[in-house]
């Protein structure tokens, strides 16, 4: 009977603490796949953290994990494991499968669970096609010292090994990298050698970095697009063939080159790259910028004798991002019309089943600012009408571009807004997926932190870990739990981290109310964290006046003018009808109820959990800064309007808090974090190298709201109230 009982507590021990009576464990998978090999090595480092063996040959083992890829009953990226008395079998659709199935197993392994306590799971993607975006700072679409700072990391293949795997722990199935003419860095043009600025060994450099990336993202499970925008050369093929015009790096918009040889040339590098390149999966591509003075009918031309033309000459099967058009008239400037779009939907179904796959048809959702409603407002130059998508495609999906030029140095997450965007955008049929990625910020190099103290991160992505695993998770299965992110916060942190996902989805939420109640177009006309706004000075935080007149992003939100003149005119507001006071209290009480859930949280000790909490306390105060700053604009537009002294008293208390909060939130930043380059302080189209954002440093500005209150008068024909 004692013996019977001290087996039981011994088993009962191993179970609740796992590696005080480590396993040695069996892998069995298909060395031959490179999905499958990556899996068990990555099953492999997490057993050894939890103190198990691996065992080298069968009869050496107490527990055996199989992996396997089963298409009999299995959709592609899908899985599922089954447990056993000490066994584990993990099956996948696909390698990729295979992979997904191994990274569940391991999440719980990491989070405490032992082998003989493991769960059988199962889950498969909703989405196809899940993509990040990722510009290179090579022939960069913007010029900037916050893009340059980036080279030497991006160059480094320790980089990219980290990156990639975050890619794959998340879910993410697809990596696709930007940049306005990437031939030259990738090939040495056969028939035009002149192209290149490289030597021989310097070429040799290049293209072992892009072989490593376009290999370890293949073993991985992930696919690979380079993109980029035309009509574009490099600076060495324009001097040699004495083009005019501008179309090189840095300029990118202007009159497009449609010369014969610029013709030939992007024809041949298309497709002389797909061939130099087997593991790359495919090419995207722009009709744009530098199209300038052609109808959209010649820049589809052009892209069908060029790009087109070069990718079907590969010797190989090769997949493709067709861009939607940026613009329907001969400008640059951006603009929409049914007529375009029919006339790019018929481009796309005259290729048929040309290539592999479906054609993924990128559009931006919101513009270049998608984090802010998870309902399609607005494309890249105005509405988006159904010719894409009405009838359903047959040889094309949507996919969904959600950018972030807003929030860089601080950590963003709302897993209700992914969720509710999902709902929204990615249940129909036509949909294949989504890229989330940036234009003005590469998630490289960490140039934020400025305390000395150890971190638990090399890299900017790493920083931002909550913003991947949010995004790439819910997009493979929307599905998935909050508990799984709360998690994480724990296996990071420890027990009182938990309340942290609740504060950011309560905290960060302040982007999406900023860009909501303000509204945007291209990269700079908004930067959330900083709350500012493009205008005739530039990008600076949004003045009061601003305020006043910005027309919201939502349909049935009301700008402060309008609110204010249908106030006094006694108007009823129709029903559904968002008011700016009604915004200022649901910021204020989002950023309440984060500053309550991160209260309690000691960070002493710990500089990572530091900055987590001191995110959310940043995001909240901006909350607050934001609220009283809507309440100020609606007291001074009703003194203005209305003459009443108590109106400008009002405006001119609000301010004064709204300028307390954005104090305190120098206060939060100040010590941790660097002066920042920005590239949203270029002038539209031009380098500015004086670019350095802190919160603290735009602090005059805001101040001086305070002051236009106290300044401000009644305007023209109305006379003072009591």
């Amino acid at each position: 009977m004692k013996s019977h009982l001290a087996r039981f507590v011994a088993l009962l021990f191993g179970v609740l603490s796992g590696p005080a009576l480590a396993d040695t464990v069996r892998l069995q998978f298909d060395a031959s796949s490179p999905q499958a090999s990556y899996a068990a090595e990555r099953l492999a480092e997490t057993l050894r953290v939890r103190k198990h063996e691996i065992a080298s040959k069968p009869g050496h083992d107490d527990f055996v994990i199989t992996l396997a890829a089963d298409d009999t009953r299995l959709k592609p990226e899908a899985f599922a494991t089954t447990t056993g008395r000490r066994s584990l079998a993990i099956a996948g659709g696909d390698g990729r499968g295979v992979i997904y199935g191994v990274l569940s197993v391991a999440e719980q392994l990491r989070s405490g669970v032992a082998l003989s306590a493991l769960r059988p799971q199962a889950e498969s993607a909703a989405l196809p096609f899940r993509a990040i975006k990722f510009n290179l700072p090579w022939d960069s679409y913007r010029s900037s010292s916050a893009i340059d700072l980036h080279y030497d990391t991006v160059r480094d293949v320790k980089f990219w090994k980290a990156f990639l795997d975050m890619m794959a722990e998340n879910r993410f199935n697809t990596l696709t990298l930007w940049n306005l003419h990437p031939f030259p860095y990738m090939i040495q043009a056969k028939n035009f050698p002149e192209a290149s600025r490289f030597t021989d060994a310097e070429m040799a450099e290049w293209r072992k970095l892009y072989q490593a990336i376009f290999s370890m993202a293949k073993q991985r499970g992930i696919e690979t697009y380079v993109l980029n925008w035309n009509i574009l050369v490099s600076p060495e093929f324009a001097k040699a063939h004495d083009l005019k015009g501008n179309g090189f790096w840095p300029n990118y918009k202007g009159e497009g080159e449609t010369s014969e040889i610029v013709k030939r040339y992007t024809r041949e590098s298309v497709t002389q790259m797909l061939d130099e390149y087997p593991d790359l999966t495919g090419f995207g591509f722009t009709l744009g910028e530098e199209m300038g003075g052609m109808t959209p009918v010649q820049r589809q031309a052009w892209v069908d004798e060029t790009i087109i033309a070069g990718m079907n000459a590969a010797g190989r099967p090769v997949k493709m991002i067709f861009r939607a058009p940026l613009s329907a008239d001969e400008g640059s400037g951006g603009s929409t019309s049914v007529a375009t779009e029919r006339l790019t939907r018929d481009a796309i179904e005259r290729l048929g089943d040309s290539f592999d796959g479906p054609i993924w048809m990128e559009i931006k959702f919101n513009a270049s600012h998608g984090h802010s409603s998870p309902r399609l407002i607005k494309t890249h130059g105005g509405a988006l009408n159904d010719a894409y998508y009405n009838p359903a495609p047959t040889n094309h999906k949507i996919t969904w571009m959600v950018r972030n030029e807003d929030f860089f140095a601080l950590r963003w997450g709302v897993p209700g807004f992914i969720r509710e965007h999902l709902r929204l955008n990615g249940r129909q049929d036509y949909v294949g997926g989504y890229f989330v990625g940036s234009e003005t910020y590469i998630p490289a190099k960490d140039y934020f932190t400025a305390i000395s103290a150890p971190v638990d991160w090399t890299y900017a992505f790493e920083r931002q870990w909550l913003f991947y695993k949010l995004w790439g998770r819910l997009l493979y299965n929307p599905a998935t739990p909050d508990s799984v992110f709360e998690a994480e916060f724990v296996r990071r942190y420890g027990k009182a981290a938990q309340p942290l996902l609740a504060a950011y989805a309560s905290g960060s939420a302040t982007q999406l109310h900023f860009a909501t109640a303000t509204n945007f177009s291209w990269d700079f006309t908004m930067y959330g964290e900083g709350t500012m706004v493009f205008g005739r000075q530039g990008t600076r935080p949004i003045t009061v006046d601003q305020l006043i007149a910005v027309k919201p992003l939502l349909p049935e939100a009301l700008s402060v003018q309008d609110f204010v003149k249908m106030r006094a005119a006694g108007e009823a507001l129709p029903s559904g009808t968002i008011t700016p006071l009604a915004t200022a209290d649901q910021m204020e009480a989002d950023a309440r109820k984060a500053l309550r859930l991160v209260k309690g949280i000691r960070t002493t000790g710990n500089a990572s959990l530091m900055y987590e909490v001191a995110d959310v306390k940043a995001w909240a105060h901006i909350g607050l800064y934001f609220a009283e700053k809507l309440r100020g604009a609606v007291a001074l537009q009703s003194y203005r309007t209305g003459a009443r002294p108590a109106d400008q008293h009002a405006a001119i208390a609000h301010l004064e808090r709204s300028l307390a909060s954005w104090d305190e939130v120098i206060a939060i930043t100040r010590p941790i974090y660097r002066n920042m380059p920005l590239v949203t302080y270029n002038s539209p189209d031009k380098r500015n190298d004086d670019n350095l954002f802190h919160w603290a440093l735009v602090r005059p500005g805001i101040a001086q709201d305070v002051q236009v209150a106290k300044n401000a008068a009644p305007e023209n024909g109305v006379g003072r109230r009591q």
